[in-house]
C-alpha cells in the first residue's frame, strides 16, 4: 500500500468525491457513448518526441503557489497554440485544488482551440475518469505512482490504451519505477517533495500570497538525477520547477521534454515573455532527441 502524505491523501479523497457526483450525474454508459463525438486523437507521444519540447500547462492556482495571474492563465491557450515549442498542454481538471474553472469542459475548450495533443493531469484512480479524458478529447491521462498500486496502474495503462490515449507515468522516486508497468512509453519525475503534514505547501502558498516570493520551497532538483534509471527507449519528462535557465542541464540530464505550469503562468511577467524566454532557451539546444545514459550529468 502506497503511504502517501497528508497533503495528497486530501487532493486525492476531493478528486474521489468530484468523480463519485459525476458518475451520478453521467453514468459510465452515457460517458462511453459519448466518445464517438469527442475531439479526434493526436498522438500525444509522437508530438512531445519530435524534438526537446515544453509541455505547457494551464491551471488557475497551485496547491504550493497559490493563485496564477488570471491574465496570463486567460492566454495560455493562445500563446501555446502559437509556440513552436509547445509539442503538448497540459489541463488540471481539479477544480478543488487547481481552480474553479479547471475542468474536463476547459481541457476539451482548449483542445479545440489549439489543435494541440492534450494531457489530462489529475489525481486519476478509477477507469471512469478515463473515460471521462477521451469523452472531452484528451489525448493522454497522467498516473501517479505514489497515488496508485502496481495493479491499478497496469489497469488504468490499459483501459487508456484501449481508447488510443498515451499514458504519461509519474514518478516521484527511483523505487517507483519498479511500479510502472513494462509496456509504459512515457516516464515523468516530478521534483515536488510532498511534506507529510502539507506544512512545506502551506509555507510556500503563503510566502508568495503575502510576500510576492517566486520560491517554490517544495522542488528538489536532485530527483531529476535518476533519469539514467528510466527505460532507454521510453520519453523522459522533467516536471515541476524548470524554468530557462534550466532547460539546457535538463536536456544533458536525458530528457526528452520539460512539462511547465507555475513559471509560464504566476507573474508578475507576461506570459508572452516568458514563453519567449523559454522559446530562446529550448531553440537553442542541439534537437537530437536526448536519452538518458550512463554520460547523464546529475543536477543540482
Amino acid at each position: 500500500m502506497n503511504q502517501m502524505s497528508k497533503a495528497l491523501a486530501q487532493m486525492v479523497e476531493d478528486t474521489r468525491k468530484e468523480t463519485a457526483k459525476a458518475r451520478q450525474e453521467t453514468p459510465l454508459a452515457e460517458l462511453k457513448s459519448r466518445i464517438k463525438d469527442a475531439p479526434p486523437l493526436i498522438s500525444f507521444h509522437d508530438s512531445v518526441a519530435s524534438q526537446f519540447c515544453l509541455i505547457a500547462e494551464v491551471k488557475q492556482c497551485s496547491p504550493s503557489m497559490g493563485h496564477m495571474n488570471q491574465e496570463n492563465v486567460r492566454l495560455a491557450p493562445e500563446i501555446y497554440r502559437d509556440s513552436s515549442i509547445v509539442k503538448g498542454i497540459s489541463v488540471l481538471t481539479n477544480s478543488a485544488h487547481f481552480g474553479p474553472e479547471m475542468s474536463l469542459q476547459r481541457l476539451r475548450s482548449i483542445k479545440l482551440t489549439t489543435g494541440k495533443p492534450v494531457l489530462r493531469k489529475d489525481f486519476i484512480t478509477d477507469d471512469y475518469e478515463v473515460y471521462q479524458a477521451r469523452a472531452h478529447g484528451a489525448d493522454a491521462i497522467l498516473l501517479m505512482a505514489n497515488v496508485l498500486e502496481k495493479d491499478e496502474l497496469a489497469r488504468l495503462h490499459d483501459t487508456a490504451r484501449e481508447l488510443g490515449m498515451d499514458v504519461l507515468f509519474e514518478t516521484h522516486t527511483q523505487d517507483e519505477i519498479e511500479q510502472v508497468p513494462k509496456s509504459a512509453k512515457i516516464y515523468g519525475i516530478n521534483c515536488r517533495s510532498f511534506n507529510s503534514e502539507g506544512k512545506t505547501f502551506a509555507l510556500s502558498r503563503f510566502l508568495g500570497n503575502w510576500f510576492g516570493s517566486r520560491k517554490d520551497l517544495t522542488i528538489d532538483y536532485s530527483k531529476f538525477d535518476y533519469c539514467k534509471s528510466l527505460p532507454a527507449q521510453s520519453l523522459k519528462i522533467a516536471e515541476s520547477g524548470v524554468k530557462p535557465d534550466r532547460c539546457r542541464s535538463v536536456q544533458a540530464a536525458g530528457f526528452n521534454a520539460i512539462l511547465v505550469g507555475t513559471s509560464l503562468l504566476i507573474g508578475p511577467k507576461s506570459i508572452r515573455q516568458v514563453m519567449s524566454e523559454f522559446e530562446a532557451a529550448i531553440l537553442g539546444l542541439p534537437q537530437a532527441t536526448p536519452s538518458c545514459c550512463a554520460q547523464a550529468q546529475p543536477m543540482n
